[in-house]
């Protein structure tokens, strides 16, 4: 008996339902965000409030479109705009309305306090769906490429060789001039525009030298505070008639390293390793701190290409609305110092914050032994003279310790794990700390959304 297929005649007219909504089920992630959108106060967006001009898309709908597409892997404007045309689910949202790239990109720049207030909502609807698991959260950072490459950037060594070459070509024209001059000859050497040429270039160069020195600069200064602690402690071991355990801590220097890096279309991002250190990339360094359910609950962006000083300002953008909830933070070896976890759980003035953080404070290893999988008995409490580093390391031996730091790999990185893979977010489309920054709120955002709406099905499910 011969096959029979559906006759597919793309000559005749085909029409949309008159309804969109009979394209979008009920159950689709559109109305969800558009529902929770609904509750973000109009007066958090940036609009032209002068009345004139032509009429402009509901900033609600905007924000509304820009989550949906970066919960659903697109995020260039252009292919948001694209998605307007090609996307039922976008043409719904959008009510068969088309917002041009520039209108989408625009607004995206503009609206930080609305993205923050976004981001607030989620989590406000995580808690009254009783969804958030906030006690412990942990931290961590993944590199995100910047948008510029790592071939238009140039090193402090490399910038002052260049400086000393380029005054040696305009030396090189100011003579040639000279003797043109002179002798009334013409060699077809456009001199005037050489040498601007070549001063435009310098102080370029010389730009990107001043900016590398700030750096070094400020970085002295952030390792000063953990410096200091380690002073303190090894003169306390001193006083207390012990060795000092450990090298002496060399003092913070403020000049650059020969290596340190500047790049021309992003002077803000930084040369970063990635690829667990197999290979390097013009990056940033996106920053989330994540509770037990799965959600982002503070995130930041760090130019830093290590993690050394990103506890204390990862742990600060936790937002308020779970912010009291904190008790325990996660965090790698990478994030650990003395100064770092004295800021998360003191005070200024010195009173306790009711948080305890849990640092590795070394590589651990992969492979256990079979003693070391039997159940352990509590580790001896360190004496008074052990130092910060040898506390830390018997807090993550208890069994307290134990319990919790092993949440860390099964939370956070996860996380980094659906936005890179699933979402496809591996590089940013804005340039800048400040824009990059409000893109990743933008991200941390949508990808709230798309968690909450799979917990909240879920939990219906049960």
């Amino acid at each position: 008996m011969a096959a029979r297929f559906i006759n597919l005649d793309r000559e005749t007219g085909m029409f949309l339902p008159c309804d969109l909504r009979d394209w979008v089920p009920a159950g689709h992630i559109v109305h969800f965000i558009l529902e929770a959108v609904e509750q973000i106060p109009t007066d958090q967006f940036q609009v032209n409030h002068r009345g004139s001009g032509s009429e402009q898309y509901p900033p609600g709908m905007m924000l509304a479109l820009l989550i949906y597409c970066y919960a659903t892997g697109r995020f260039g404007s252009r292919t948001i705009e694209a998605a307007t045309y090609s996307d039922v689910a976008v043409r719904y949202l959008c009510a068969n309305h088309h917002p041009d790239h520039d209108s989408i990109c625009t607004f995206r720049t503009a609206n930080e306090a609305a993205f923050r207030a976004a981001f607030t909502t989620v989590l406000q609807l995580a808690q009254q769906l009783r969804l958030t698991k906030v006690g412990t959260i942990s931290i961590d950072g993944t590199k995100i490429q910047a948008n510029a490459s790592k071939h238009a950037a140039v090193s402090y060594a490399r910038a002052g060789e260049m400086i000393a070459q380029l005054e040696l070509e305009v030396q090189e024209l100011m003579q040639r001039a000279q003797q043109a001059e002179a002798q009334e000859t013409k060699d077809g050497l456009d001199i005037p525009a050489e040498l601007i040429r070549r001063e435009d270039r310098k102080a370029a160069l010389q730009q990107a030298r001043q900016v590398i020195e700030a750096r070094a600069k400020e970085l002295a200064a952030a390792k000063q505070a953990d410096y200091a602690a380690k002073q303190t402690e090894r003169q306390a071991q001193h006083d207390a008639g012990k060795k000092p355990r450990g090298r002496q801590p060399k003092a913070p220097d403020e000049t650059p390293e020969p290596k340190a890096q500047y790049n021309f279309t992003d002077p803000q991002s930084s040369i970063m390793k990635a690829g667990s250190g197999q290979h390097f990339e013009q990056a940033y360094n996106a920053q989330a701190a994540v509770d037990q359910a799965m959600l982002i609950v503070g995130a930041q962006v760090s130019v830093a290409a290590n993690d050394k000083r990103e506890l204390i300002p990862t742990v600060a953008a936790i937002s308020p609305v779970i912010a009291d909830e904190v008790t325990a933070v996660l965090v790698d070896s990478g994030f650990y110092s003395e100064a770092a976890v004295q800021a998360v759980e003191q005070n200024p003035d010195g009173t306790p914050t009711g948080r305890t953080v849990y640092a590795a404070v070394g590589k651990s290893s992969h492979h256990k032994t079979i003693a070391e999988l039997l159940p352990q008995s509590e580790p001896p409490v360190p004496g008074p003279a052990a130092s910060a580093k040898e506390k830390m390391a018997h807090r993550l031996k208890t069994k307290t310790g134990q319990q919790l730091y092993k949440l860390r790999k099964q939370t956070v990185e996860p996380v980094f794990g659906i936005i890179k893979e699933v979402l496809g977010f591996r590089r940013f489309s804005l340039r800048g700390h400040a824009k990059v920054s409000l893109e990743w709120m933008l991200v941390c955002v949508s990808y709230n959304f798309k968690r909450l709406f799979s917990l909240k099905n879920r939990a219906q499910a049960a």
